[in-house]
Protein backbone atom coordinates (compact mmCIF):
# COMPACT_ATOMS: atom_id res chain seq x y z
CA UNK A 1 0.00 0.00 0.00
CA UNK A 2 2.79 2.18 0.62
CA UNK A 3 4.65 1.54 -2.33
CA UNK A 4 0.95 2.01 -4.51
CA UNK A 5 1.16 5.74 -2.56
CA UNK A 6 5.10 6.40 -3.28
CA UNK A 7 4.70 5.46 -7.11
CA UNK A 8 1.53 7.63 -7.14
CA UNK A 9 3.22 10.54 -6.33
CA UNK A 10 6.29 10.05 -8.72
CA UNK A 11 3.81 9.69 -11.44
CA UNK A 12 2.26 13.01 -10.19
CA UNK A 13 5.62 14.45 -10.23
CA UNK A 14 6.57 13.61 -13.46
CA UNK A 15 3.62 14.63 -14.99
CA UNK A 16 3.95 18.18 -13.20
CA UNK A 17 7.24 18.46 -14.72
CA UNK A 18 6.22 17.25 -18.12
CA UNK A 19 3.72 20.16 -18.11
CA UNK A 20 5.94 22.51 -17.17
CA UNK A 21 8.09 21.75 -20.34
CA UNK A 22 4.95 21.82 -22.38
CA UNK A 23 3.43 25.62 -21.06
CA UNK A 24 6.90 26.65 -21.68
CA UNK A 25 6.81 25.23 -25.40
CA UNK A 26 3.56 26.88 -25.71
CA UNK A 27 5.31 30.24 -24.54
CA UNK A 28 7.73 29.62 -27.30
CA UNK A 29 4.53 29.86 -29.63
CA UNK A 30 3.74 32.97 -28.29
CA UNK A 31 6.95 34.58 -28.31
CA UNK A 32 7.48 33.65 -32.48
CA UNK A 33 5.95 36.99 -33.37
CA UNK A 34 5.58 39.23 -29.91
CA UNK A 35 9.19 39.25 -29.41
CA UNK A 36 10.47 40.62 -32.33
CA UNK A 37 8.15 43.42 -33.47
CA UNK A 38 9.51 45.81 -31.18
CA UNK A 39 12.80 46.17 -33.06
CA UNK A 40 10.61 45.31 -36.77
CA UNK A 41 11.11 49.14 -37.63
CA UNK A 42 14.60 49.23 -37.33
CA UNK A 43 15.27 45.90 -39.62
CA UNK A 44 12.72 47.48 -42.03
CA UNK A 45 15.16 51.01 -41.70
CA UNK A 46 18.58 49.04 -41.76
CA UNK A 47 17.54 46.81 -44.36
CA UNK A 48 15.56 48.91 -46.59
CA UNK A 49 12.58 47.09 -46.79
CA UNK A 50 9.96 48.50 -48.90
CA UNK A 51 6.95 49.85 -46.94
CA UNK A 52 4.09 47.60 -48.89
CA UNK A 53 6.31 44.17 -47.86
CA UNK A 54 7.25 45.94 -44.18
CA UNK A 55 3.98 44.25 -42.66
CA UNK A 56 4.38 40.52 -44.55
CA UNK A 57 7.56 40.54 -43.32
CA UNK A 58 6.40 41.03 -39.78
CA UNK A 59 3.46 38.80 -40.26
CA UNK A 60 4.83 35.56 -42.16
CA UNK A 61 5.14 33.47 -39.58
CA UNK A 62 1.65 33.40 -38.90
CA UNK A 63 0.84 32.25 -42.58
CA UNK A 64 2.97 29.19 -42.08
CA UNK A 65 2.11 28.49 -38.54
CA UNK A 66 -1.87 28.26 -39.80
CA UNK A 67 -0.75 25.77 -42.57
CA UNK A 68 1.62 23.41 -40.89
CA UNK A 69 -0.30 23.01 -37.17
CA UNK A 70 -3.14 20.92 -38.88
CA UNK A 71 -0.49 18.88 -41.15
CA UNK A 72 1.78 18.49 -37.95
CA UNK A 73 -1.07 17.33 -35.98
CA UNK A 74 -1.56 14.64 -38.23
CA UNK A 75 2.21 13.75 -38.27
CA UNK A 76 2.02 13.27 -34.46
CA UNK A 77 -1.04 10.93 -34.16
CA UNK A 78 0.38 9.07 -37.04
CA UNK A 79 4.28 8.74 -35.57
CA UNK A 80 3.90 10.73 -31.90
CA UNK A 81 3.80 13.65 -30.60
CA UNK A 82 7.34 13.16 -28.73
CA UNK A 83 8.91 12.84 -32.18
CA UNK A 84 6.83 15.82 -33.82
CA UNK A 85 7.81 18.01 -30.23
CA UNK A 86 11.55 17.59 -29.82
CA UNK A 87 12.74 18.31 -33.74
CA UNK A 88 10.16 21.12 -33.77
CA UNK A 89 11.72 22.94 -31.01
CA UNK A 90 15.54 22.49 -32.42
CA UNK A 91 14.29 23.83 -35.58
CA UNK A 92 12.43 26.69 -34.29
CA UNK A 93 16.09 27.52 -32.37
CA UNK A 94 18.18 27.60 -35.69
CA UNK A 95 15.71 29.24 -38.00
CA UNK A 96 14.58 32.11 -35.36
CA UNK A 97 18.37 32.91 -34.33
CA UNK A 98 19.83 32.34 -38.00
CA UNK A 99 17.51 35.36 -39.07
CA UNK A 100 20.41 37.46 -36.97
CA UNK A 101 22.38 36.69 -40.18
CA UNK A 102 20.26 37.53 -42.62
CA UNK A 103 20.52 40.47 -44.99
CA UNK A 104 17.76 40.25 -47.69
CA UNK A 105 13.93 40.22 -48.35
CA UNK A 106 13.54 37.07 -49.53
CA UNK A 107 16.02 35.19 -46.88
CA UNK A 108 14.41 37.03 -44.16
CA UNK A 109 11.14 36.07 -45.44
CA UNK A 110 12.27 32.45 -45.84
CA UNK A 111 13.35 32.11 -42.17
CA UNK A 112 10.39 33.87 -40.66
CA UNK A 113 7.84 31.51 -42.76
CA UNK A 114 10.23 28.73 -41.28
CA UNK A 115 10.35 29.76 -37.51
CA UNK A 116 6.66 29.69 -37.82
CA UNK A 117 6.18 26.45 -39.53
CA UNK A 118 8.23 25.44 -36.93
CA UNK A 119 6.09 27.25 -34.24
CA UNK A 120 2.92 24.93 -35.72
CA UNK A 121 5.14 21.75 -34.89
CA UNK A 122 5.45 23.10 -31.34
CA UNK A 123 1.85 24.12 -30.85
CA UNK A 124 0.24 20.66 -32.38
CA UNK A 125 2.43 18.45 -30.23
CA UNK A 126 1.66 20.37 -27.31
CA UNK A 127 -2.04 20.68 -27.66
CA UNK A 128 -1.97 17.03 -28.13
CA UNK A 129 0.13 16.26 -25.37
CA UNK A 130 -2.31 18.19 -23.09
CA UNK A 131 -5.31 17.20 -24.34
CA UNK A 132 -3.98 13.56 -23.99
CA UNK A 133 -2.63 13.64 -20.21
CA UNK A 134 -5.83 15.19 -19.06
CA UNK A 135 -9.27 14.36 -19.18
CA UNK A 136 -12.73 15.68 -18.72
CA UNK A 137 -12.77 19.07 -16.22
CA UNK A 138 -9.19 18.32 -15.19
CA UNK A 139 -7.93 18.55 -19.25
CA UNK A 140 -10.81 21.99 -19.19
CA UNK A 141 -8.80 23.46 -16.56
CA UNK A 142 -4.89 22.42 -17.63
CA UNK A 143 -6.25 24.35 -20.77
CA UNK A 144 -7.17 27.21 -18.82
CA UNK A 145 -3.67 27.54 -17.33
CA UNK A 146 -2.14 26.63 -20.19
CA UNK A 147 -3.74 29.76 -21.99
CA UNK A 148 -3.19 32.26 -18.82
CA UNK A 149 0.29 31.73 -18.92
CA UNK A 150 0.78 32.44 -22.60
CA UNK A 151 -1.24 36.27 -22.25
CA UNK A 152 0.53 36.52 -19.08
CA UNK A 153 4.29 35.75 -20.64
CA UNK A 154 3.02 37.50 -23.71
CA UNK A 155 2.69 41.21 -21.50
CA UNK A 156 7.24 40.25 -20.91
CA UNK A 157 7.82 39.40 -24.58
CA UNK A 158 8.01 42.84 -25.67
CA UNK A 159 9.66 44.00 -23.26
CA UNK A 160 12.65 41.76 -23.17
CA UNK A 161 12.68 42.04 -26.91
CA UNK A 162 12.81 45.80 -26.60
CA UNK A 163 15.55 45.24 -23.71
CA UNK A 164 17.63 42.99 -25.92
CA UNK A 165 17.66 44.49 -28.91
CA UNK A 166 18.23 47.95 -27.60
CA UNK A 167 21.38 47.74 -28.86
CA UNK A 168 21.06 46.14 -32.41
CA UNK A 169 17.99 44.45 -33.71
CA UNK A 170 20.08 41.63 -34.10
CA UNK A 171 20.69 40.49 -30.68
CA UNK A 172 16.70 39.76 -30.23
CA UNK A 173 16.65 37.18 -32.58
CA UNK A 174 19.29 35.11 -30.96
CA UNK A 175 16.26 34.65 -28.07
CA UNK A 176 15.20 32.09 -30.33
CA UNK A 177 17.80 29.79 -29.59
CA UNK A 178 16.22 29.11 -26.52
CA UNK A 179 14.45 26.04 -28.23
CA UNK A 180 17.81 24.62 -27.85
CA UNK A 181 17.89 24.03 -23.89
CA UNK A 182 14.51 23.00 -23.97
CA UNK A 183 14.56 21.00 -26.61
CA UNK A 184 17.07 18.79 -24.35
CA UNK A 185 14.93 18.99 -21.04
CA UNK A 186 12.00 17.76 -23.12
CA UNK A 187 14.09 14.85 -24.10
CA UNK A 188 14.38 13.37 -20.75
CA UNK A 189 11.17 14.56 -19.86
CA UNK A 190 8.84 12.74 -22.08
CA UNK A 191 9.78 9.53 -22.61
CA UNK A 192 8.79 7.31 -25.57
CA UNK A 193 5.90 5.14 -23.19
CA UNK A 194 4.86 8.23 -21.77
CA UNK A 195 4.14 10.70 -25.04
CA UNK A 196 4.13 8.50 -28.43
CA UNK A 197 2.00 6.14 -27.21
CA UNK A 198 -0.82 8.79 -26.48
CA UNK A 199 -4.28 8.76 -28.52
CA UNK A 200 -4.46 12.03 -30.36
CA UNK A 201 -7.60 14.29 -30.18
CA UNK A 202 -9.48 12.96 -33.00
CA UNK A 203 -10.66 9.05 -32.72
CA UNK A 204 -11.45 7.15 -35.65
CA UNK A 205 -14.56 8.13 -37.76
CA UNK A 206 -14.97 11.37 -35.92
CA UNK A 207 -13.40 13.21 -38.95
CA UNK A 208 -16.05 13.50 -40.93
CA UNK A 209 -18.16 14.65 -37.80
CA UNK A 210 -15.70 17.22 -37.41
CA UNK A 211 -15.84 18.43 -40.52
CA UNK A 212 -19.67 18.67 -40.42
CA UNK A 213 -19.07 20.81 -37.24
CA UNK A 214 -17.07 23.12 -38.53
CA UNK A 215 -19.24 23.67 -41.40
CA UNK A 216 -22.20 25.14 -39.52
CA UNK A 217 -22.69 28.67 -40.00
CA UNK A 218 -22.42 29.80 -36.59
CA UNK A 219 -19.43 28.16 -36.32
CA UNK A 220 -18.28 29.68 -39.32
CA UNK A 221 -19.19 33.07 -38.16
CA UNK A 222 -17.58 32.53 -34.61
CA UNK A 223 -14.03 31.83 -36.47
CA UNK A 224 -14.42 34.89 -38.66
CA UNK A 225 -14.91 36.82 -36.11
CA UNK A 226 -11.82 35.17 -34.60
CA UNK A 227 -10.17 36.20 -37.47
CA UNK A 228 -10.98 39.79 -37.65
CA UNK A 229 -9.72 40.46 -34.23
CA UNK A 230 -6.66 39.08 -34.56
CA UNK A 231 -6.50 41.28 -38.18
CA UNK A 232 -7.45 44.59 -35.72
CA UNK A 233 -4.81 43.55 -33.21
CA UNK A 234 -2.00 43.03 -35.61
CA UNK A 235 -2.71 46.16 -37.07
CA UNK A 236 -1.19 47.67 -33.43
CA UNK A 237 1.67 45.09 -33.57
CA UNK A 238 2.61 45.57 -37.15
CA UNK A 239 2.31 49.41 -37.59
CA UNK A 240 1.92 51.10 -34.15
CA UNK A 241 5.49 50.50 -33.78
CA UNK A 242 6.28 52.11 -36.82
CA UNK A 243 4.04 55.24 -36.50
CA UNK A 244 5.86 56.06 -32.91
CA UNK A 245 8.95 55.42 -34.43
CA UNK A 246 8.03 58.18 -36.77
CA UNK A 247 5.83 60.11 -34.86
CA UNK A 248 8.12 60.41 -31.71
CA UNK A 249 11.25 58.92 -32.43
CA UNK A 250 10.60 55.65 -30.01
CA UNK A 251 13.01 53.10 -29.94
CA UNK A 252 12.73 49.68 -29.02
CA UNK A 253 12.40 49.78 -25.09
CA UNK A 254 9.77 52.34 -25.77
CA UNK A 255 7.66 50.29 -28.42
CA UNK A 256 8.24 47.22 -26.26
CA UNK A 257 6.49 49.10 -23.03
CA UNK A 258 3.58 50.14 -25.68
CA UNK A 259 3.02 46.37 -26.77
CA UNK A 260 3.25 45.25 -22.98
CA UNK A 261 1.14 47.18 -22.12
CA UNK A 262 -1.91 46.12 -24.58
CA UNK A 263 -1.25 42.88 -23.45
CA UNK A 264 -1.68 43.54 -19.89
CA UNK A 265 -4.73 45.12 -20.49
CA UNK A 266 -5.60 41.83 -22.34
CA UNK A 267 -4.65 39.83 -20.19
CA UNK A 268 -6.30 41.84 -16.91
CA UNK A 269 -9.85 41.98 -19.27
CA UNK A 270 -9.90 38.22 -20.14
CA UNK A 271 -8.89 37.08 -15.90
CA UNK A 272 -11.31 39.53 -14.77
CA UNK A 273 -13.97 41.28 -16.81
CA UNK A 274 -14.58 38.94 -19.78
CA UNK A 275 -16.70 36.22 -17.83
CA UNK A 276 -18.87 39.15 -15.82
CA UNK A 277 -19.88 40.94 -18.91
CA UNK A 278 -20.66 38.40 -20.60
CA UNK A 279 -23.19 37.56 -17.75
CA UNK A 280 -24.50 40.82 -17.17
CA UNK A 281 -24.88 41.89 -21.09
CA UNK A 282 -24.98 38.09 -22.58
CA UNK A 283 -22.00 36.96 -24.74
CA UNK A 284 -22.27 38.75 -28.19
CA UNK A 285 -23.13 41.81 -26.24
CA UNK A 286 -19.83 41.72 -24.87
CA UNK A 287 -17.80 40.97 -27.89
CA UNK A 288 -19.80 43.91 -29.38
CA UNK A 289 -18.24 46.02 -26.60
CA UNK A 290 -15.06 44.36 -26.60
CA UNK A 291 -15.06 45.74 -30.74
CA UNK A 292 -16.77 49.26 -30.07
CA UNK A 293 -13.42 49.72 -27.81
CA UNK A 294 -10.96 48.04 -29.99
CA UNK A 295 -12.64 50.13 -32.98
CA UNK A 296 -12.31 53.71 -30.90
CA UNK A 297 -8.92 53.04 -29.47
CA UNK A 298 -7.31 52.34 -32.30
CA UNK A 299 -9.16 55.44 -34.43
CA UNK A 300 -7.10 57.47 -31.96
CA UNK A 301 -3.63 56.51 -32.65
CA UNK A 302 -3.08 58.84 -35.49
CA UNK A 303 -3.91 61.94 -32.99
CA UNK A 304 -1.65 60.83 -30.62
CA UNK A 305 1.98 61.92 -29.58
CA UNK A 306 2.46 62.07 -26.24
CA UNK A 307 3.29 58.69 -24.61
CA UNK A 308 1.42 59.36 -21.10
CA UNK A 309 -1.81 59.32 -23.63
CA UNK A 310 -0.26 56.70 -25.91
CA UNK A 311 0.19 53.77 -22.76
CA UNK A 312 -3.47 54.15 -21.34
CA UNK A 313 -4.78 53.75 -24.78
CA UNK A 314 -3.00 50.71 -25.62
CA UNK A 315 -3.97 49.28 -22.99
CA UNK A 316 -7.70 50.03 -23.14
CA UNK A 317 -7.35 48.16 -26.66
CA UNK A 318 -5.77 45.47 -25.01
CA UNK A 319 -9.02 45.48 -22.76
CA UNK A 320 -11.26 45.68 -25.83
CA UNK A 321 -9.46 42.53 -27.31
CA UNK A 322 -9.06 40.58 -23.92
CA UNK A 323 -13.00 40.81 -23.99
CA UNK A 324 -13.48 39.60 -27.44
CA UNK A 325 -11.43 36.53 -26.98
CA UNK A 326 -12.67 34.53 -24.18
CA UNK A 327 -16.18 35.13 -25.41
CA UNK A 328 -15.77 33.82 -29.00
CA UNK A 329 -13.82 30.34 -27.81
CA UNK A 330 -16.48 30.10 -24.97
CA UNK A 331 -19.15 30.22 -27.88
CA UNK A 332 -17.09 27.54 -30.03
CA UNK A 333 -16.98 25.27 -27.35
CA UNK A 334 -20.48 25.24 -26.76
CA UNK A 335 -20.94 24.85 -30.34
CA UNK A 336 -18.53 21.65 -30.03
CA UNK A 337 -19.26 17.93 -28.91
CA UNK A 338 -17.45 17.02 -26.01
CA UNK A 339 -15.34 15.08 -28.12
CA UNK A 340 -14.41 17.05 -30.81
CA UNK A 341 -14.14 20.54 -28.76
CA UNK A 342 -10.20 20.56 -28.61
CA UNK A 343 -10.19 20.15 -32.13
CA UNK A 344 -12.50 22.76 -33.24
CA UNK A 345 -10.89 24.99 -30.53
CA UNK A 346 -7.38 24.64 -32.72
CA UNK A 347 -8.89 25.72 -35.95
CA UNK A 348 -10.08 28.56 -34.59
CA UNK A 349 -6.39 29.00 -33.94
CA UNK A 350 -5.96 28.82 -37.11
CA UNK A 351 -8.58 31.46 -38.35
CA UNK A 352 -6.65 33.32 -35.56
CA UNK A 353 -3.21 33.08 -37.25
CA UNK A 354 -4.60 33.70 -40.65
CA UNK A 355 -6.26 36.94 -39.31
CA UNK A 356 -2.63 37.94 -38.21
CA UNK A 357 -1.40 37.33 -41.64
CA UNK A 358 -4.45 39.00 -43.50
CA UNK A 359 -3.53 42.26 -41.73
CA UNK A 360 -0.56 43.37 -43.59
CA UNK A 361 -1.45 41.64 -46.56
CA UNK A 362 -4.71 44.41 -46.70
CA UNK A 363 -3.12 47.65 -44.63
CA UNK A 364 0.02 47.03 -46.31
CA UNK A 365 -0.57 49.02 -49.31
CA UNK A 366 -2.62 51.46 -47.54
CA UNK A 367 0.11 52.70 -45.30
CA UNK A 368 2.66 52.64 -48.47
CA UNK A 369 0.27 55.03 -50.55
CA UNK A 370 -1.64 56.86 -48.14
CA UNK A 371 0.14 56.99 -44.98
CA UNK A 372 -0.39 55.59 -41.17
CA UNK A 373 -4.25 57.61 -40.73
CA UNK A 374 -5.62 55.31 -42.83
CA UNK A 375 -4.17 52.44 -42.08
CA UNK A 376 -5.72 52.67 -38.16
CA UNK A 377 -8.67 54.26 -39.64
CA UNK A 378 -9.51 50.95 -41.86
CA UNK A 379 -8.83 48.73 -39.12
CA UNK A 380 -11.07 50.88 -36.55
CA UNK A 381 -14.10 50.70 -39.24
CA UNK A 382 -13.70 46.81 -39.31
CA UNK A 383 -14.20 46.85 -35.68
CA UNK A 384 -17.44 48.44 -35.65
CA UNK A 385 -19.29 46.50 -38.32
CA UNK A 386 -17.99 43.18 -36.83
CA UNK A 387 -19.05 45.42 -33.36
CA UNK A 388 -22.60 45.69 -35.62
CA UNK A 389 -22.42 42.50 -36.52
CA UNK A 390 -21.82 40.25 -33.45
CA UNK A 391 -24.95 41.87 -32.15
CA UNK A 392 -27.29 40.32 -35.19
CA UNK A 393 -25.35 37.54 -36.20
CA UNK A 394 -24.51 35.56 -33.02
CA UNK A 395 -26.53 33.01 -31.41
CA UNK A 396 -26.48 33.03 -27.52
CA UNK A 397 -25.50 30.33 -24.86
CA UNK A 398 -27.66 27.19 -25.24
CA UNK A 399 -29.46 27.93 -28.31
CA UNK A 400 -26.12 27.52 -29.83
CA UNK A 401 -26.36 23.85 -28.95
CA UNK A 402 -29.39 23.11 -31.37
CA UNK A 403 -27.58 23.24 -34.24
CA UNK A 404 -26.05 19.91 -33.45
Amino acid sequence: MQWSKQWAQLAASERFHQLLVLLAAGCLTTMTGSITAPVFPEVIRDLQIDRSWAGILVSVHALTTAVFTPIFGILADRIGKRKVLLPTLALYAVFGASTAFVQTLPLLLLTRGLVGAASGGIAAATIGMLGSMYEGEQRSRILGYATSAMTSVAILFPLVGGWVGREHWQHTFYLYALGIPLAAIALFVFTPTSSDQQAGLIGEGQGRQLLGVVRQRDVLTLYLFVGAAALIMNATVVYAPLYLKSAIDADPTVNGIVLAMRAAGAALSAALLASRLAKRFRQKGAIALGFLLMSVTIFSIPSLTQLYLIIPVAALFGVGFGIITPNLYDLLAELAPAELRASVLAIGTGFNALGLFVSPVILGPIWKNFGFPPVFYLAAGIAIAVSFLSLTQLGQGKSFKRIL
